[in-house]
């Protein structure tokens, strides 16, 4: 069932577990993620960023991507999580990650996101928060989540980017809270986007901790989300650069630091890039084995770019020539069909390991399942 992000952030919270939150860039990816979910019986969310939309779109220079390929490409992720999701034995959110104005926000929710983020953290407080506040008002009344974000991450994530980190106020915190209303708040607190993250990072846990019991003491409600929190698991970096690519300096947040941050009050934990080099691992890894794909009419063009971009963790550099299939799940032949496996199998493998790590494996029946209009309905008689 396709419900938004509070039920489940709900749920988390009370069972003290964390609920992993997967970016998907294709159509069989957000199958992936909603089967690996389903076998370990874990509330399954999804997330499509706001340049993954503008890809999902079409376009193959997604940072360009204007309103219409966002909602072109919102549609398309909304439709495959909905074909696979609507009817799943498990609670279902299609979330956007780091939504960077109310088009990209309007975009999302008209094409079936059931939760979105609005990243105003670069800008000064007080227009942070009044973003993020008119994005509550128009997300609610539809039942849609909300989760804004305080506090600068350092590193790039698509058109996220930023030199250092600023951590999070615990003070600010709940003023943010208080006059935005929002599900959600990612904090920073150590963690940072892209691959590169830096050796041995320790987390700063006293940060969500003192979030956490400022919020608890002044009766806010809000669930809190660590963003830039991929493991990049060393093992598949050596196996990439074994097939012929050359990924440098990948070092990624530790499984024991995200696991203590689970009891200091870290509720969602966003994962991109440990999905995007398990995925470039494994189509690399197929073309290594049948190399008479990469002559193919169907994929070879896929090949083509992989050989020509070694340093590319980012499986959407390499998929252009198979467009039909990231949009819609088009598998028109037998090499198609053994690509997307690749991806699958790639997907599965980096979304697993961490439903168990991150402890929501079993939960699944712990979620309240309401949908939209109930949440809607519950938004307005709190008046938020």
């Amino acid at each position: 069932m396709l419900v938004p992000l509070k039920p489940v952030l709900d749920a988390a919270r009370k069972g003290g577990y964390a609920q992993g939150a997967f970016n998907v860039n294709a159509v069989c990816q957000a199958k992936a993620v909603i089967e690996a979910h389903e076998t370990l019986r874990s509330a399954a969310i999804l997330q499509g960023a706001d340049l993954a939309n503008a890809f999902m779109g079409g376009r193959t220079d997604f940072a360009n991507g204007t309103v219409e390929d966002k909602i072109a490409g919102a549609k398309n992720i909304g439709d495959a999580v909905k074909r696979y999701g609507e009817k799943s034995p498990i609670p279902v959110v299609l979330h956007l990650d780091h939504g960077r104005d109310m088009e990209s926000v309007k975009a999302a929710i008209q094409g079936g996101y059931t939760s979105v983020m609005i990243d105003g953290s670069a800008l000064p407080f007080e227009d942070n928060v009044e973003l993020t506040r008119e994005v509550v008002r128009y997300a609610h009344p539809r039942g849609v989540s909300v989760e804004g974000e305080l506090g600068v991450l350092a590193g790039v994530e698509d058109h996220v980017f930023a030199a250092a980190s600023t951590y999070t106020n615990p003070l600010l915190a709940v003023d943010f809270v208080r006059r935005t209303g929002v599900d959600a708040l990612a904090i920073s607190y150590g963690t940072m986007h892209g691959p590169s993250k830096g050796k041995d990072v320790k987390l700063r846990r006293e940060i969500p901790i003192a979030v956490r019991e400022c919020l608890m003491h002044e009766g806010l409600d809000c669930a809190l989300v660590s963003h830039g929190s991929s493991t990049v698991p060393a093992y598949i970096v050596r196996e990439i650069n074994a097939l012929g690519g050359n990924i440098q300096n990948a070092y990624g947040i530790s499984l024991s630091e995200l696991k203590a941050a689970i009891p200091a009050g870290i509720n969602k934990i966003n994962v991109d890039t440990d999905i995007r080099l398990a995925v470039t691992r494994n189509m690399r890894e197929l073309f290594a084995t049948r190399p008479e794909l990469k002559e193919s009419p169907s994929i070879g063009g896929v090949w083509k770019l992989l050989e020509a971009h070694p340093e590319n963790p980012d499986p959407r550099a390499f998929l252009p020539p198979v467009f039909d299939t990231v949009m819609y799940g088009v598998v028109e032949d037998d090499d198609r069909a053994a690509l997307v496996r690749a991806i699958e199998r790639g997907v599965k493998e980096a979304v697993s390991t961490l439903i168990v790590e991150f402890g929501s494996f079993g939960h699944a029946p712990d979620v309240e399942l309401v949908g939209l209009e109930g949440m809607a309905e519950r938004y307005q008689k709190a008046g938020i």
